[in-house]
Order: C-alpha cells, then sequence, then structure tokens
C-alpha cells in the first residue's frame, strides 16, 4: 500500500520540479537580458570613444572600428593642450566638490544619527522625520529658492554653493542610513564601555564607531556619487569656466554646427572611472552595510 502512494506521488513531485526550474531559468534569462541591456550603452561608449570623428559618424554604425585608436583618451589627458587642460581642470573641481561634500556629510550625519538613535528628547520622532520631508520633492523645486540664497550669501560661482547645495540633498539619507545601523548596535556594549570607566565620547568612538564603519562607508559613497554627478545646481550656480564641474564641463564637445561624439564619449567614460573604482574597492562594505541596516535585532 505504501509503495502505491509514494508510486502515485512521483509524478507530482516530478511535476513541481519542473515547474520550479521553469521559473528559475525564466528568472536567468531575465536577469540575462536586464544586464545586457545595461551594459550595452556602456559598451557603446567605449566602443565609440575609440573611434575618429568620421567613423563615428558612419551609417550604418560599426560595431568595432576598423581602426581603433586612443587619441581622444590623449587628448583628454595632455595637460599642455587646451582641451585636457580644461577636462583636468573640471575632473578636480568636481573631485574637490565631491569629497568635501561626503567628508562633510559623514562629519554631520555621524553625531546627528547617534544622537537620534540613543538619546530621547522632545519633538524627536517630528525632527527625524522633518529631515526626511526634503527627500519628499524633486530636487528642481529648491533650484531658484536656493540660487537665491547663495547669490545673498555671495557664493554664487564659488564651490562652496555646491557644497552646501549638495548637503542638503545627502545628509537626510545619511542620517537615515546611519540611525538604522546604530539602532542594530547593542546598547550594552556602551554601558559595559561605561562601567569600566569610559566616558560616553570614548565608547562611541572605540565601541560604536568601529562597528558602524560599513554604514559610514555605505552613506559616503551615496554622498560621492550624489554629488560626482549632479549637473543642474552646477550649471546654474557656477558660470565662470575656472570653476566648473565635469557635468557642465563636457558640454565644451557639442557646438552650434557639429558634435565630437568620440570625445564626448571618452571624457563621459573618464567620469565614470572614479565612481565604479569607489564601488568596486568598497563593495563588500557597501553590501554588508544594506544588509545589517535592513534587519532590526
Amino acid at each position: 500500500m505504501t509503495s502505491e502512494i509514494t508510486t502515485a506521488a512521483e509524478p507530482i513531485r516530478v511535476a513541481r520540479r519542473r515547474s520550479i526550474d521553469g521559473w528559475r531559468w525564466a528568472g536567468r534569462i531575465f536577469l540575462t537580458l536586464l544586464v545586457g541591456f545595461t551594459i550595452m550603452p556602456m559598451f557603446w561608449m567605449v566602443i565609440t570613444s575609440l573611434k575618429t570623428g568620421f567613423a563615428a559618424m558612419q551609417y550604418p554604425p560599426q560595431w568595432w572600428p576598423a581602426a581603433p585608436t586612443l587619441d581622444n583618451y590623449w587628448r583628454l589627458l595632455d595637460p599642455n593642450g587646451s582641451v585636457g587642460r580644461d577636462f583636468l581642470r573640471y575632473f578636480w573641481n568636481s573631485m574637490f566638490v565631491s569629497v568635501a561634500t561626503t567628508v562633510l556629510a559623514v562629519v554631520v550625519a555621524v553625531p546627528a544619527a547617534y544622537a537620534f538613535s540613543r538619546f530621547r528628547f522632545p519633538g524627536r520622532n517630528f525632527l527625524f522625520f522633518a529631515i526626511l520631508l526634503r527627500n519628499m520633492f524633486p530636487a528642481v523645486v529648491f533650484l531658484v529658492p536656493l540660487f537665491i540664497l547663495m547669490r545673498v550669501l555671495g557664493l554664487v560661482n564659488t564651490h562652496g554653493s555646491l557644497i552646501l547645495t549638495y548637503l542638503t540633498f545627502g545628509l537626510p539619507l545619511a542620517i537615515w542610513l546611519l540611525k538604522g545601523f546604530y539602532d542594530n548596535i547593542p546598547i550594552q556594549l556602551e554601558q559595559a564601555a561605561r562601567i569600566d570607566g569610559a566616558t560616553r565620547f570614548q565608547a562611541f568612538f572605540h565601541i560604536v564607531m568601529p562597528l558602524s564603519t560599513p554604514g559610514i562607508i555605505a552613506t559616503s559613497i551615496y554622498s560621492f556619487i550624489g554629488a560626482w554627478n549632479e549637473y543642474i545646481y552646477a550649471y546654474t550656480f557656477l558660470t565662470r569656466h575656472d570653476q566648473m564641474t565635469l557635468p557642465v564641463g563636457i558640454q565644451r564637445f557639442f557646438s552650434e554646427n557639429a558634435t565630437d561624439w568620440p570625445g564626448l564619449m571618452a571624457a563621459t567614460f573618464l567620469m565614470s572611472v572614479p565612481v565604479v573604482v569607489l564601488f568596486l574597492v568598497l563593495q563588500k562594505y557597501f553590501v554588508r552595510a544594506l544588509t545589517e541596516g535592513a534587519v532590526k535585532h
């Protein structure tokens, strides 16, 4: 009797297994198409940057240039040429603004998030959600008010205007991420350090800070990428040629009569390199921060 039941159940198990395998393969195919859809623009950007201006305008387009060249990259990285000199200046400006924004965001967000996580004070929840309220509105809504404010402060055409503006974008998310991370660090660790004679600052610096390193790194990545890629405010606040950042500066490859597509693609590729390198180097910390900050212990 038992063998008959087992025999009858076998087709059901095989059917379930086939159904599961079908969904699994469908998921794999979908992910493959999604990865291809994501990589294809990057691939075409690199291929175009290796072409000459004439080859880039050919129709039908060449998937691989007949005579690939690195002249577009040498032109951008040559400090003696006009294009290279301007590109390196824009690159340095973007790096300075992004690093300064990231450092200030971390310096402000770390104690703010710790205070929201550990202290109880009147209006705590209201203030915390009021900070997050800023990110409910699109960035363009604040463009004119912030421009008027920067003009009153005399910061138009300075990098300080961009740094202060990017802080208003990055701080809410940074505080929110770090608060969730601090909530998962047991307070008993700090209490044990306080019993051993450490001050609150010493307990925070020696106990909490090392444990929250992945969260701080993830916050830094978010702040850096947001400042590095921003275009609207940089285009509005900066008109001086020597103060422009990369997203605004690469417009020089567009002209009234023609567009230098190979040079533009090369500049865009070089612009993406710091973000890619930063993410690859700190990827394990970034993933750890997302997984640890998502679960409340």
